[in-house]
């Protein structure tokens, strides 16, 4: 906390808290816990819309998948914990946000996990790339919730740290919905699952602050310790419990522990509470008050019942064999009391832990943006170079890890655009997650803007009409001036980009002082994006049979800032891909046209390593070879061979069609271009009928799957 905060808190109170209060203001006013640098500018987000039953506020967004369906979708970062002890903070992570589905009355369904390392090359990185998918694949896999997609990528800024989002999506009934705050007195409030122990403890105090480089020995007591077998009786458990109908209120014991689940419970409508800690389970002997209402362990959920009903609800906890335990009651008077045996230990305003003032800091502008000249690189050397880069090559490593399969609901597998999920006979839902930390870098406004359109991009490739969106945004400390304008001018794209396309974020979350010994990150904001997909219209990637054409839709740019050819080629500024906002979603709906009417075969958008890749990775999920003249691309300027092949220019696709439907297609895109045709077992790049470059799939193949060469397998 700030001296100016304890000022605040000594003021409010009239005298100087003890140490119980102290530790449980603490947690409240941490930057994970409050938002306190950043409620201010997500105020500006667009969170309405005719989708969303449930906006941002509570533990998870709703939205409406059709009358008797409900979509409920959480996000959230685990980075701090994954970084100090990889396996366990990135299965705890996935086990805190299955809860938080869990606690708005709906089944987990499915999960997403984009995360981040630094450079492979350095054994830490691998040490940390391997147990934090070891972590997510553990505990998915044994609670039975599918990771069904996300984003793996590698980045010099994250050098011996990692960056772990996790979203989950849920389903239920709308009826079903259960709020985690009540709105009567003299419930009473059960802990159910999970005893208490030390682990976890000041886990939001310290993700709200950087690591230090001891950070491994130092704070592994603040990383909670994942338990799967418990979470999935708890899941069970909790379902049935729902369906009594006599649970008034729940809440996920995550960040804050049992301060954070039962003042916001209470202090959301103005009521208060009586925790009686002494009564809460311990896992470990001798722990005081202090530690009992500020830990972290994992696996528990807080009820709210009225008494008449305790009896029936309980029971369902009985048969699962969960602990449970009544460790409070809900009181009109607006205060937060904590008894330890007879003595009474905590006695506050409940305002001062659920009303957080908001800081606003210092934010200075840079400009790191400048156009460099592109060097001359053999197109060979550059395919290869790029093909190979970590953040290209294919991830099936990490997916086969994973249980994709489990609930029988994933229609699309792993590592194409966008995952899908069968919701009923006739449609799907899509989902998928993007983020591009290079472009925010360079420039955080419309780095911010890419995410979403490559989301929708995404969405579009398989068929989808998106729905709505979450946000998970990572940044290093907002006490930087230079860091918190660039989460400003996220926020600012982000917003804008959402209301291009009538879109709203109905949940999300936000990640500060992500550096290791003043390292800062680069701004990672990672966007998630829901759609709605007719299952017979349902499109991939990849190409379908000999004889088809290839087109382009989308104008080239000399747009390689951020690109990974300069990664790979250390070639620093350039100008990062602008987004145009009417170009997207003119070129967009048109693709969603193509699709609904049968002119297309594959569909896949032009993203990271540009027009050269996307090709790339659609031959080789095909074992067809194609051969195009990339003179024939739409161009804005003289562009060189390169340029052509590895700027990544928003508002693009690949297309393959039959010829047949050619004038269709042309009458749909204002920017469109016959480039080639599906042949053969090669891939050919022309320029003006010229051979720039021929390789063979199976060459491309071993290059694309080299992963785990990579890791030393």
């Amino acid at each position: 906390m700030f001296p100016h905060e304890e000022k605040i808190i000594k003021e409010k109170l009239g005298r100087e808290p003890n140490e119980v209060e102290k530790a449980m203001i603490e947690v409240m006013w941490s930057e994970h816990a409050s938002y306190k640098s950043s409620r201010t500018w997500l105020k500006l987000l667009p969170t309405k819309n005719e989708h969303v039953i449930l906006g941002p506020g509570e533990d998870a967004g709703v939205i409406k998948f059709d009358e008797n369906t409900a979509i409920v979708v959480g996000f959230e970062s685990h980075n701090h914990p994954s970084a100090v002890e990889p396996y366990g903070g990135a299965a705890t992570g996935i086990g805190g946000i299955v809860r938080d589905i869990l606690c708005m009355g709906a089944r987990p369904i499915a999960l997403l996990d984009p995360i981040r390392f630094g450079p492979l090359k350095k054994e830490r990185n691998r040490y940390l790339f391997e147990y934090v998918v070891k972590g997510i694949a553990d505990y998915g896999n044994r609670i039975g919730v599918p990771t069904v997609g996300g984003e793996v990528e590698f980045d010099e800024s994250l050098d011996n740290y990692t960056l772990v989002n996790v979203a989950c999506v849920g389903i239920m009934k709308p009826e079903e919905l259960i709020h985690s705050y009540v709105e009567e007195s003299g419930l009473l409030l059960v802990l159910v699952g999970n005893k208490t122990g030390r682990d976890g403890i000041h886990g939001v105090t310290f993700a709200s602050e950087e690591l230090s480089e001891n950070a491994e020995e130092e704070d592994r007591s603040a990383v909670q310790i994942p338990d799967p077998f418990t979470e999935k009786l708890l899941i069970e458990a909790t379902l049935e419990a729902l369906a009594t109908k006599k649970v008034k209120a729940l809440k996920d014991l995550g960040g804050g522990g049992l301060t954070c689940a039962s003042s916001e419970m209470a202090g959301k409508k103005g009521f208060g509470a009586i925790i009686y800690a002494h009564k809460v389970p311990q896992r470990e002997p001798n722990m005081n008050a202090m530690e009992v209402m500020i830990s972290e362990s994992q696996e528990r959920m807080l009820f709210a019942v009225e008494k008449e009903d305790l009896e029936e609800v309980v029971k369902i906890f009985d048969k699962y064999d969960l602990d449970w335990t009544v460790v409070g009651e809900i009181i009109d008077e607006p205060r937060f009391i904590v008894y330890w045996g007879e003595e009474k230990v905590a006695d506050l305003p409940i305002s001062i832990l659920t009303e957080v003032p908001t800081i606003i800091w210092e934010s200075k502008p840079y400009k790191l943006e400048k156009d460099v000249e592109t060097p001359e690189i053999e197109v060979k050397d550059a395919l290869i170079k790029v093909l190979s880069s970590p953040n290209i090559i294919s991830k099936e490593w990490v997916y086969r890890q994973y249980d994709h399969e489990v609930q029988g609901r994933s229609v699309l597998k792993p590592g194409l655009d966008a995952a899908v999920l069968k919701i009923n006979d006739k449609y799907g839902l899509a989902l998928v997650s993007d983020g591009n930390p290079s472009y925010s870098f360079l420039n955080p406004y419309h780095g911010a803007m890419a995410c979403v359109v490559e989301t929708l991009r995404n969405l579009a490739s398989v068929g989808a009409k998106p729905l709505a969106l979450v946000d998970n945004l990572n940044f290093a400390s907002p006490e930087r001036p230079e860091i918190y304008w660039q989460f400003i001018e996220t926020i600012k794209g982000l917003s804008d980009a959402a209301k291009a396309f009538d879109l709203a974020y109905v949940s999300g979350n936000v990640s500060f002082y992500n550096e290791v010994n003043g390292k800062p990150i680069k701004p990672t904001p990672v966007v998630v994006a829901f759609g709605k997909v007719k299952l017979e219209n349902l499109t991939t990637m990849n190409f379908k049979s000999e004889g088809e054409l290839i087109g382009i839709v989308g104008v080239t740019k000399k747009e390689l800032g951020g690109s990974e050819l300069y990664r790979v080629f250390g070639i620093e500024g350039g100008i990062a891909p602008k987004v145009e906002l009417e170009r997207e979603k003119k070129n967009i709906e048109g693709i969603l046209k193509a699709i609904e009417r049968k002119l297309v075969k594959a569909v896949h958008d032009i993203s990271k390593g540009g027009l050269a890749i996307a090709l790339a990775e659609m031959s080789l999920s095909s074992s067809l070879g194609f051969e195009v003249d990339i003179s024939k691309v739409p161009v804005e300027m003289k562009l060189s061979a390169i340029e052509r092949l590895f700027s990544e220019s928003q508002a693009r696709f690949i297309i393959s069609f039959d010829r047949e439907n050619l004038e269709k297609l042309e009458r749909l895109f204002d920017e469109f271009s016959v480039i080639g045709e599906v042949k053969g077992k090669e891939m050919v790049f022309k320029e003006n009928e010229k051979e720039l470059v021929r390789i063979s799939l199976e060459e491309a193949n071993e290059i694309f799957n080299s992963l785990p060469k990579l890791l030393g397998e």
